[in-house]
Order: structure tokens, then sequence, then C-alpha cells
């Protein structure tokens, strides 16, 4: 196979990478809705596609790697780090410029996780990619009402 030629990915591989965004989607998309009855600007979508675009650049990532492997300084992991990077710099976007609306740090912080989400998704760890969803969940839903209630007793009212 010449060096710069598709890699060969039988049918069952396409259908297991396939999934895994399907998976990653699905997660994101799930984390998105609680930020969308939350009433934030990214909702459902926005969060279904960076958890799948993560999942993505991570399954692009390992089979370019596969097809450079003669190269031993291509690195799978340099692809997940510039995805952190790449979801940072659009979390910083939605802080930085939201008018006169408070700061969106935790929906930035969400995107973030649904980034990561998506990244443990592509590199296989569907199980994990499950259980972090489901504590990002909790911790979207659960703690927002014990941190009122603690602002109120404790500090300010301000949300």
């Amino acid at each position: 196979m010449h060096l710069w030629s598709s890699v060969d990915v039988s049918t069952a591989m396409q259908i297991t990478l396939a999934w895994r965004l399907l998976v990653a989607a699905l997660l994101g998309a799930l984390l998105g809705l609680e930020r969308s009855l939350a009433g934030k600007h990214a909702g459902m979508r926005t969060y279904a596609l960076v958890s799948m675009g993560s999942a993505l650049f991570v399954i692009a990532g390992v089979l370019a790697s596969y097809q450079l492997s003669g190269f031993t300084a291509i690195n799978p992991l340099q692809v997940a780090a510039n995805v952190v990077l790449g979801v940072g710099f659009l979390g910083t976007g939605l802080a930085m410029f939201h008018g006169e609306h408070p700061v969106e740090l935790t929906t930035a912080a969400g995107l973030w996780v649904a980034a990561g989400i998506g990244m443990t998704t592509g590199f296989g760890f569907e199980l994990l990619a499950l259980g972090a969803a489901i504590l990002a969940l909790l911790i979207l839903t659960l703690l927002n009402p014990f941190e009122n209630i603690m602002r109120t007793k404790y500090g300010t009212e301000e949300h």
C-alpha cells in the first residue's frame, strides 16, 4: 500500500467507528438537553456536535497513525490535545462574548466535558464515556439547586 493511500478499514471496523460517533453524539445531546432546559444558549445540537466532532477527530487521528505508522513521530494523542485546545477556544468565546447576560462558564465547561466524552468514545471507551456523561448530568442538575440553597443561606443570592 502506498504511504498516502487510504487506510483499508473493514466493514466491521467502519460499523464500530460509526457506533462510536453515534454514542458520542447521543451522550453530548443528553448533556445539551440539560443546558437547553436550563435556558442556556448552547444546547443539544451544540453539545452533540462537539462530542461527535471530538470522537471523529480521535478516530481520524488513530486511523492516520496506522496509515503513517512508518513515521514514529506520529501520535494520535496529539490530535486529542489539539481538540482540547480547540474546544477551550470555543468555550472562551462563549464565555466572553455573551453580551449583558451572566458569563456562561458552566456551559463552556460542559462543552469541554462533551469534547472529552467524544474523545473517550472515539478511542473506544464507550462505557467510560457513558459514566462521564452521567456524572456530568448529575453535576449540572443536582449541584445547581444545592449551590443556590447555599448561596441563599450563606452568601449572595445572585446566580
